[in-house]
């Protein structure tokens, strides 16, 4: 056995094993315990298992280690329904009951909004997604150029690996109708990247939409969110999760009119999902995106749907709001920014213009925690955490905080 050159030999030998009780979970999905004080961190594991660890790094305050043996194992613990499970890195949760999950998940944003937010309010227990397998409806495999012995993996990144890719032929998150067109997409990857091994790889999409399962990153596809169609380009963003979508935009606009707002804005918009599936909700609603091909796209599905009391604005970063003629006392606000969270421009022209609620809705909580300390200091009380489930046996959850002014 060869010890790699870096490791460090405190606390533990490379490869040695130990044995610890499992005591919670991090928003990461890896399995914390304590042999002698020390913190190990070990994936796939239930809280309150016994497990038999294999350490291979030491860092100043903790150890990583691969999971060896559960020898009390909890009775959440349930078989994977994907053979891949532990190699490919795309799901951390399949060993665990659906129920254990949403109750992980909830704890980890309790956790975040307490560590990073110093919020202490009660959430409420994650809103579970309807389909829990085959729930995906755009996955991106990616593949390498050629191995030397002809080889090619189309799939995900190995556990644990930077950049070796897993064979994948049939991902169980993903639709039935990506799962059924993969075998072909797969075979064109390679017949399109050659043999040669000069060709260096690439990514593939497929996207599960109205019109069927869609390839080209520019094509034009729709998709339908209650009485609402969404139309824009395959590969930019939209939520690909359709199950719980319906779900997750009618909680938005049930907490945005809560208090009897009569004018409603959509911060960082996109192509109008929540601007325009909360219009009914509303005398009038203003979308507002500094991305301009997005808000041709909103604008473009307004007209779709005929939904007459929505307008959408470009929105430059440095006066978001200047054109905004709703009277902020009366005004509800959606924030749906990308993971890395609202930026300091946004958060202080927020807080000068003063809704008088607040629905925030994030993929990341800890970014999220970090803004909605900046609320309350500047005047808002929380009134509801409702995290959502659109990303089953992973990692991932995204979350809903309601806010009003004080």
């Amino acid at each position: 056995m060869q010890v790699p050159k870096n490791f460090v030999s405190e606390p533990f030998d490379y490869h040695q094993e130990v044995e610890f009780t499992v005591e919670s979970l991090t928003n990461l999905g890896m399995g914390v315990g304590r042999v002698d004080g020390w913190v190990v961190m070990v994936p796939f594991v239930v809280p309150g298992e016994r497990v038999k660890v294999r350490i291979f790094r030491n860092f100043q305050n903790y150890s990583d280690a691969d999971l060896v043996e559960v020898l009390e194992s909890s009775p959440d613990r349930i078989e994977p329904e994907c053979p891949l499970y532990t190699r490919c890195g795309g799901c951390q949760y399949q060993h665990m009951t659906y129920e254990r999950q949403l109750k992980e998940k909830t704890q980890h944003v309790e956790e975040l909004m307490q560590k990073l937010g110093e919020i202490e309010f009660p959430v409420d227990l994650a809103h579970g997604s309807p389909q829990v397998y085959h729930y995906r409806s755009k996955i991106t495999p990616h593949y390498n150029r050629p191995e030397r012995d002809g080889s090619q993996p189309i799939g995900f990144l190995q556990y644990g690996r930077r950049n070796q890719i897993i064979d994948v032929e049939h991902c169980p998150i993903a639709t039935e109708a990506i799962n059924a067109a993969f075998p072909e997409a797969r075979e064109e990857a390679r017949r399109a990247g050659g043999k040669k091994r000069r060709q260096r790889g690439g990514t593939l999409l497929m996207r599960d939409v109205l019109e069927g399962v869609v390839n080209d990153p520019q094509e034009i596809v729709s998709e339908r969110v209650g009485a609402v169609t969404f139309q824009f380009k395959a590969g930019e963003f939209f939520q690909n999760n359709p199950f719980i979508l319906p779900e997750l935009v009618e909680h938005v606009a049930s907490e945005a009119s809560a208090e009897g707002a009569r004018y409603l804005v959509d911060a960082y918009c996109g192509v109008g999902l929540f601007a325009l599936s909360t219009a009914k909700s509303f005398e009038q609603v203003a979308g507002v995106e500094i991305s301009e091909p997005a808000v041709r796209w909103a604008q473009a599905n307004c007209k779709i749907s005929n939904i007459k009391n929505a307008r959408f604005v470009i929105g430059k970063a440095e006066a978001i709001f200047n054109g905004l003629k709703f009277p902020a006392d009366e005004t509800a606000m959606v924030i749906d920014p990308p993971r890395k969270g609202c930026d300091e421009s946004f958060r202080q022209q927020l807080l000068q213009y003063r809704p008088q609620r607040l629905v925030y809705v994030s993929c990341d909580p800890a970014t999220q925690a970090r803004d909605l300390k900046e609320f309350i200091a500047g005047g808002y009380t929380i009134t509801r955490i409702q995290p959502f489930d659109l990303f089953p046996h992973t990692r991932h959850i995204e979350n809903v905080v309601s806010l009003s002014l004080t």
